[in-house]
């Protein structure tokens, strides 16, 4: 019972990562304009849940950091008590923030459980040296890093477009169009033809003019790319890469992720990993496809503007960065170097609303006491009923 429980539990914390962070690799295709909702988060599930695969061959070193072990003593990282506490810490956590619509991080929610069930398991024999260098500290570099670098190579990529030749064109509103009427004495200086039945101006007939004015807000404005590199226009290049670079996200964030959910399964004694392994990255997949709106929204609109260009700079830094930790074995933040890097670009662009940015850097700092006080409560009352 104990083990379904636990199984049931981490499955629970590995849909809510999913409806949290699937959206994130492709927050920027969404926020750009470059693809709809929907197009976004398939793209991100395929790409995510790849990422979750490779990750059984690539990524062990994070399935032994998140298993407990070193942090508290290894028979209590060995107990299933403890590590259902986790899970349900944790999860609960990332899931309400997930109906909040605020991109917590996962990886915040299960050192904070760990810490909170392992304060009440194992009290003094907390191992904090080990929480502040193996977690704490690439948790807090990891958005800084990302910041800088996405800032910098938006430049560079900038740089690169105008030399190749690729210009931006004159802005397009999106919205309703409204046909231009003007008096027939007109149409000749404008080339217009007839409007059967068209009212005009002052008596004279109708004639529309053969260009359409849409009103719109400038936030709805798209920007379009002219010039062509090897045969390829300017902008079905751009937008291949932006496509490309939100993938490579989406990937590295199943890398990442995974193994971290996936380690609470070890102490079930199993033989074989991978069908516990293979489990998570499913139920992954599942909370990015039902239940990512809100936390899409956030992501994808409210912190920052940002065209296609933009978004390529923010996603192949992320990319990047996340990859380079998970075969490294740094437990990092997808949230905050995703984050980070579409904050770069904002400071870069000015752009950037920091009301949303401090919303949601305080959502970080009150995950760890939440999730720590509720795998605290879970674990306190499992052993009364043990």
């Amino acid at each position: 019972m104990l083990t379904l429980l636990l199984f049931g539990a981490t499955c629970l914390l590995a849909y809510a990562n999913g409806a949290n962070d699937n959206f994130k690799g492709v927050a920027s295709l969404f926020g750009s304009d470059t693809t709809h909702y929907r197009g976004a988060i398939a793209w991100g599930t395929i790409t995510t849940l790849a990422g979750s695969v490779a990750s059984i061959f690539l990524a062990q070193a994070l399935l032994q950091a998140f298993s407990g072990k070193g942090l508290v003593p290894a028979e209590v990282a060995a107990g299933q008590l403890f590590v259902l506490a986790v899970a349900v810490g944790a999860g609960g956590t990332v899931l309400l923030a997930t109906l909040l619509g605020f991109p917590i991080s996962t990886t915040h929610g299960l050192v904070g459980a760990i810490v909170g069930a392992g304060f009440l398991a194992a009290g003094s024999a907390l191992n904090v040296h080990a929480l502040l260098s193996t977690f704490v500290l690439p948790l807090v570099a990891s958005p800084f890093m990302a910041l800088a670098l996405a800032a910098a190579l938006y430049g560079m990529l900038h740089r690169a477009r105008t030399r190749l030749g690729i210009r931006k064109e004159m802005c397009l509103c999106v919205g309703e169009p409204v046909r231009s009427v003007v008096p027939i004495a007109a149409s000749a200086a404008f080339g217009g033809t007839a409007v059967l039945g068209g009212r005009g101006v002052g008596g004279f007939p109708g004639v529309a003019l053969p260009i359409e004015v849409a009103v719109d807000t400038p936030a709805r404005c798209e920007e379009r790319y002219t010039g062509r590199v090897m045969g390829v226009t300017g902008q079905k290049l751009l937008d291949g890469a932006h496509f490309l670079s939100a993938g490579l996200v989406s990937f590295a964030r199943g890398l990442n992720d995974t193994p971290k959910i996936a380690a609470l399964l070890l102490v079930m004694g199993v033989t074989d990993i991978r069908w516990g392994w293979a489990a998570v990255g499913v139920a992954i997949a599942a909370g990015g496809l039902l239940s990512a709106s809100r936390v899409a929204m956030t992501m994808g609109r409210k912190i920052t503007g940002m065209n296609h260009g933009q978004g390529l700079a923010a996603n192949l830094t992320t990319g990047f960065l996340v990859i380079v930790a998970s075969r490294m074995g740094l437990p990092v933040s997808t949230t905050h170097v995703s984050v980070g890097s579409l904050f770069g670009i904002g400071l870069s662009t000015g752009q950037a609303d920091l009301r949303v940015v401090r919303g949601v850097v305080l959502s970080w700092v009150i995950t760890v006491p939440v999730a720590a006080a509720l795998a605290a409560l879970t674990y306190g009352v499992a052993m009364r009923l043990a």
